[in-house]
């Protein structure tokens, strides 16, 4: 058995220097003017996405949206109800200068309500749309696509104006989500076909066609984070059961006792994309760019060696991140022996997916490495010893574990484990694996 022979080395063994994250976490303009820096209320950053958009962030595209206190509030509060007998007299209570969310009942009566100015709060916009009053284009996340040809094909099921957070101007700055945001003519219209009812306190409230679902994370977003339960959020921000189908007519039950307010980790599942909220103060526990990229260096540093051709390995820089570099690590996914690049054991019979491993003779896929280099995404600051299955996506063994136990929404009515660098489904027993490298024969 040649495996007792070779020095192996977990990532783990390797004596990674603990940076203190405070010294990592701030961007230099931060660190010369802390007062002068704006209030950061949160980040969403969108599932699916390696630090960024395939072919780069432009304008309100990217992969990441940052939330900063606004120069002058533009929250809105609901104010006047009106009941109109024709959608024609609700068209014209609808003015163009001011917010009013539409509820069609029938042909003959709709239901306006008015929503005033509020100066306390900030709102800010999320759907597909980019008129202007969408801050956050989100559009259709495809597992693994490498370019945005990829995207552009598939039919939408993101709503063109998906979803609105409304972010409190005063500490302890809290936002809340609501589902659907405001149109050009600054109206949320409910057609006939919506879900929508009258409340106990006889206020309106409806969902929309595909739904806003949100899954709060029990005990926050940290290492002992565990996945929540999935709910749908109406228009009017109240918390229900999911529905049978993704727009099934039939809302599920309220659930009283939850609340619409958004928390670190907490996921928003637009129907096509999912997006993580990062509080300011919890991405201020992160690692950071700076924190992986010395990670990264300090691996490349302890010269991994492919233990059939004995060159030395080395993860590719972070701008590089989806070219195969030669010195690229590959990994057997089966047993997590790590190699260069090589032809052994690629046997004809088999599909050309599964080869068989020279140090321990499983059979398995053998992909290449990948470091996870959105940072919002990783529960921790521990060194990038565990890889995603099948994608080889890499990043601490917490991370890999948080993530293989969230069941993400996938389609009109399953739900299944992804990366979160890439959005590929997980495969195999855990959906990740333990890397195994070998040191240095000197």
């Amino acid at each position: 058995n040649n495996e007792q022979s070779v020095p192996q080395l977990l990532i783990r063994d390797l004596k990674f220097e603990k940076k203190p994250l405070a010294k990592l976490m701030f961007s230099p303009d931060q660190e010369n003017h802390p007062s002068k820096a704006p209030v950061k209320y949160g980040e969403l950053i969108v599932l699916g996405y390696n630090g960024s958009l395939p072919n780069g962030d432009r304008g309100r595209r990217k992969s990441r949206f940052a939330l900063f206190k606004r120069p002058k509030a533009n929250g809105v509060k609901p104010s006047t109800v009106h009941i109109a007998c024709t959608p024609q007299a609700a068209k014209a209570i609808s003015n163009k200068d001011q917010h009013s969310i539409s509820y069609t009942l029938s042909r003959a009566q709709t239901v306006v309500v008015e929503y005033t100015h509020d100066s306390n709060t900030d709102m800010f916009q999320i759907g597909r749309s980019t008129e202007s009053p969408i801050d956050f284009v989100v559009t259709d996340t495809v597992p693994g696509s490498q370019s945005n040809s990829d995207t552009q094909s598939v039919q939408s099921t993101i709503s063109r104006f998906a979803c609105r957070i409304i972010c409190e101007r005063n500490p302890p700055f809290t936002a809340r989500i609501y589902a659907a945001g405001f149109d050009s003519s600054k109206n949320i219209f409910l057609g006939e076909k919506a879900a929508k009812w009258k409340t106990s306190d006889g206020q309106m409230d409806g969902l929309t066609t595909n739904g806003v679902l949100v899954m709060h994370p029990r005990n926050g977003f940290t290492e002992d984070s565990k996945p929540g339960v999935w709910r749908e959020i109406s228009v009017c921000g109240n918390v229900f059961s999911l529905r049978e189908t993704r727009s099934a007519q039939q809302r599920g039950k309220m659930v009283e006792n939850e609340t619409n307010q958004l928390q670190d980790g907490s996921l928003i599942d637009l129907c096509g994309a999912t997006l993580l909220w990062r509080t300011a103060e919890g991405l201020s526990r992160t690692p950071t760019v700076k924190h992986l990229e010395a990670l990264r260096q300090e691996i490349n540093a302890a010269r991994p060696q492919c233990p059939v051709g004995f060159n030395t390995l080395a993860f590719p820089s972070m701008k590089r991140k989806d070219v195969v570099d030669e010195k690229q690590p590959w990994v057997y996914l089966n047993c997590g022996h790590v190699h260069g690049y090589h032809n052994w054991g690629n046997k004809e019979e088999r599909d050309g997916k599964d080869r068989e491993c020279p140090m321990c003779r499983s059979v398995g896929p053998y992909v290449p490495l990948w470091l996870g280099c959105e940072a919002g995404f990783y529960v921790d600051a521990g060194p990038p010893t565990h890889a995603f299955s099948p994608c080889g996506h890499v990043c601490s063994e917490k991370t890999t574990a948080y993530w293989s136990q969230i069941p993400l929404p996938h389609g009109t009515h399953t739900f299944h484990a992804a990366c979160p660098f890439c959005a590929h489904q997980l495969a195999g027993e855990q959906g990740y694996i333990r890397l195994i490298f070998q040191g240095p024969l000197d």
